[in-house]
């Protein structure tokens, strides 16, 4: 019975705290948006996935660094208490979102395998770019597309191939393989996983900045933003990407405003300020990531003894 309540709180700990924080987000993520658009792309993408995991990962954090152990230290195991119904229903909402998040992203990963099993049949491999292979496939949908995520691969069509001059296509490649390096197919896996109703917003909106945050990686020049500009308005005339699956990253994404958007980015860039946005994010987002961690260790260490006792205190309740 001892292992039985630790395990309803646990799960019920879990749960209130995953959906409290995750109806905040969706209802409040856009206010926190307005001021992140001043930011970099690549920032700005970062921030939005941050907030989509938010919810899960401060409900594990609480549950295993505070709920197990005050239960484990402060929980007589002497006493045969019941479990309460409060706990057992909460629990059940908690195992109930574990088992759909896990069948949501199963099937997305069948259907994912699936589609790139149709695509890749008769494929040949030509190149590999940053040792990630590439294959042309016969069909001419989809043009190009980063897919896998343990052993990924770029395939392209021979379509795509015809229509881009050398340096588009250089261009087009460098932009999935800034997908593979960004892990962007595992991280649309972990937001099946987390799935949560009212969070397609934000998830629309990180799909957009990451495409473009893709856009900044594959450029260095602003020849190589006019290559890749071109590579897009040509692309995104041929066949669309019918069937492309949740877990890939099609270079031709999104409704059309939304490849126009790119497009006006890629000819505005200029390499001053894409050598000085990225410098800046990167010295501004490691400052805070190390200020924020210490603050947030530094607290944990002199009040943890307090928070235990405070969190048992306060999930009594539960089994009663």
């Amino acid at each position: 019975m001892f292992a039985a309540r630790g395990i309803a709180i646990s799960l019920s700990v879990f749960v209130m705290v995953y959906c409290a924080l995750s109806l905040v987000i969706a209802c409040g993520w856009r206010r926190l948006w307005v001021g992140a658009q001043r930011r970099s792309i690549r920032r700005a993408a970062s921030m939005l996935f941050a907030l989509r995991m938010l919810p899960f990962m401060m409900a594990a954090l609480i549950t295993a660094a505070l709920t197990v152990p005050s239960f484990l230290v402060l929980e007589p195991r002497a006493i045969d208490e019941p479990v309460g119904g409060v706990s057992l229903a909460l629990g059940a909402c908690g195992l109930i979102l574990g088992v759909a998040g896990i069948l949501n992203a199963t099937m997305a990963l069948r259907k994912a395998s699936r589609a790139v099993a149709e695509w890749a049949r008769g494929a040949k491999a030509v190149e590999s770019v940053g040792s990630v292979p590439v294959l042309t496939i016969s069909t001419a949908s989809p043009a190009m597309i980063a897919t896998g995520i343990l052993r990924p691969r770029i395939l392209d069509s021979g379509a795509a191939r015809q229509q881009l001059s050398g340096a588009e296509l250089q261009a087009s490649l460098n932009h999935e393989l800034a997908h593979v390096r960004r892990g962007d197919n595992l991280k649309k896996l972990l937001m099946r996983i987390v799935a949560f109703p009212g969070m397609s917003g934000l998830e629309a909106a990180w799909l957009e900045r990451t495409e473009m945050a893709a856009d900044d990686a594959a450029v260095a020049t602003t020849r190589d933003a006019l290559d890749l500009a071109a590579a897009l308005i040509k692309l995104s005339r041929m066949l669309p990407e019918a069937g492309a699956a949740d877990l890939t990253a099609a270079f031709v994404h999104g409704p059309a405003s939304a490849v126009h958007a790119r497009v006006e980015r890629l000819l505005e860039w200029s390499e001053e300020h894409g050598v000085a946005a990225g410098k800046h994010s990167q010295r501004y987002g490691l400052r805070c990531g190390i200020a924020a961690t210490i603050v947030g260790i530094a607290v944990v260490v002199l009040t943890y003894n307090q928070l235990l006792v405070q969190v048992h205190a306060a999930t009594e309740w539960l089994v009663r």
